[in-house]
């Protein structure tokens, strides 16, 4: 086989970048993947998922993922709507093969696995069929891209952290919906975002909040959802907040306490201090309920289950007879070193502002796109991580705030940026000039000494850690 790319892997990001790669390039892109299709971790997931922000910030730059409608009813009416699972595997499965292998620009090789073979100091390229087991050699003209360098761990796909005992009623969390026995109570064992989804499904469902027993290893720190929404004024609104924080703050925690009584960020309970910060969305119609769990176990991460007890870290939680345990502790996000994106073997798609993957991926295409150099690919395209800590959220909000201001100041790309729903940030032309826009630009601009600060609280706390 022949090709320009060879895109490695077909999540979010792949097809993210494959898509705004030949929407301004006249390649030829080959996309493999270990899945039978597009989509990555979505394949995977719980029944009962859905997209913890709004939809038109996920997907390609080409297809607006739903409708970009508001919601109507329920608690997060006013609010953009949120895709579950299900209309976001038919969107990427739309993607890949009704518009970028229906073009005939693009060939997908679903359910099979890349290797480079390297000898004599050459480099072959080789896909493998995980049905047939046969392999295929493929020449690849310009890149290999790994857009797999940032693919999260799920518990679907990722054994529980601890030992289980035999007669131990253990599920992972996309297993919940179909068990046939009714448990006596449910052990959620994981701090983030899965096992926030967990208790809500639970609760959805009649489980009363006494019967639910929530091992939280670390408190987390998340956003409002109200706050993260594809509209100038609260973008702008947010990025103020943020910057108007940290200017006033003297240590990260002072800063995340700001931002909570900016109602920026919330928390579970108000006498923790979180020591997470991965900052996925939640309604606060969420925290109301997640605030009815009062059994919460904080003795660090669980060891070994068996039928009668929680052996943790720091101590043991005795279960009541029918209890299920509920693995929600697959570590989700990824951590590798962050790397130049473009380097001499391949490109390797990372983030380059904070957050929203989708966007990173898109922008990384276009400028793969439209310019020459690698050294100012790299310019423009600083790779970025995900957070975990407050420290590190304060330190990589900064480095995502200095990356927009260098790409954002290449005329081409703040045109495409602003016409893309992926982006946060977007501000669309025919509203530059409303009055709420101008005054929400004015106030961002003068919370500037928060970006420098902001920085500095990032650095001073990664000092301070033991």
């Amino acid at each position: 086989m022949d090709t320009d790319y060879l895109v490695v892997g077909a999540g979010a990001m792949g097809m993210a970048f494959t898509d705004a790669l030949v929407d301004h390039a006249d390649v030829h892109v080959t996309v493999v993947d270990r899945r039978h299709a597009a989509g990555g971790h979505w394949l995977d997931a719980y029944p009962f998922v859905q997209l913890h922000q709004a939809s038109v910030f996920y997907g390609a730059a080409s297809t607006v993922l739903g409708t970009g409608a508001l919601q109507t009813t329920g608690p997060e009416t006013g609010l953009q709507q949120r895709a579950r699972v299900s209309e976001i595997r038919a969107y990427y499965d739309q993607l890949l093969f009704g518009r970028l292998v229906g073009s005939g620009r693009v060939s997908f090789l679903g359910r099979s696995d890349y290797h480079a073979d390297v000898h004599a100091g050459a480099t072959r390229h080789v896909v493998t069929s995980l049905v047939s087991g046969d392999s295929v050699e493929v020449t690849v003209r310009r890149r290999v891209v790994d857009a797999s360098y940032l693919a999260p761990a799920i518990p679907a796909t990722t054994p529980p952290p601890f030992t289980v005992a035999a007669g131990a009623d253990v599920v992972s969390i996309h297993e919940l919906a179909a068990a046939a026995r009714v448990a006596s109570c449910y052990a959620i064992v994981g701090s983030g975002k899965t096992a926030t989804d967990a208790i809500l499904w639970l609760l959805g469902h009649g489980v009363s909040p006494d019967r639910v027993i929530w091992v939280r290893p670390r408190d987390p720190w998340m956003l409002d959802r109200a706050t993260v929404q594809p509209d100038p004024v609260v973008a702008l609104g947010l990025s103020a907040d943020i910057l108007e924080a940290a200017a006033a703050a003297d240590s990260v925690d002072d800063l995340f306490l700001r931002l909570e009584a900016a109602r920026v960020m919330c928390r579970i309970d108000r006498d923790v201090t979180p020591a997470m910060a991965k900052t996925p969305t939640l309604g606060r119609w969420e925290l109301e309920r997640l605030r009815t769990i009062e059994n919460v176990v904080r003795l660090g991460h669980v060891a070994h289950v068996t039928e009668r007890e929680l052996v943790l870290e720091r101590g043991s939680v005795a279960l009541p007879r029918g209890a299920r345990v509920v693995h929600c502790a697959a570590s989700g996000l990824q951590y590798p070193p962050a790397t130049p994106i473009w380097s001499p073997d391949r490109i390797r798609v990372q983030l380059v502002r904070a957050g929203f993957p989708c966007f990173n991926a898109a922008l990384v295409g276009y400028v793969e796109a439209t310019r020459d150099d690698d050294r100012e690919r790299n310019r423009l395209c600083p790779p970025n991580i995900y957070p975990d800590t407050p420290a590190s959220w304060a330190a990589i909000t900064a480095r995502g705030i200095a990356a927009a201001r260098t790409f954002g100041a290449e005329p081409d790309i703040a045109a495409w940026a602003n016409r893309c729903a992926l982006n946060p940030s977007r501000l669309d032309a025919s509203r530059a000039g409303e009055p709420a826009v101008v005054a929400a630009r004015a106030r961002l601009a003068a919370a500037e000494p928060g970006v420098a600060r902001l920085a500095e609280l990032g650095r001073e706390s990664a000092r301070d850690r033991p």
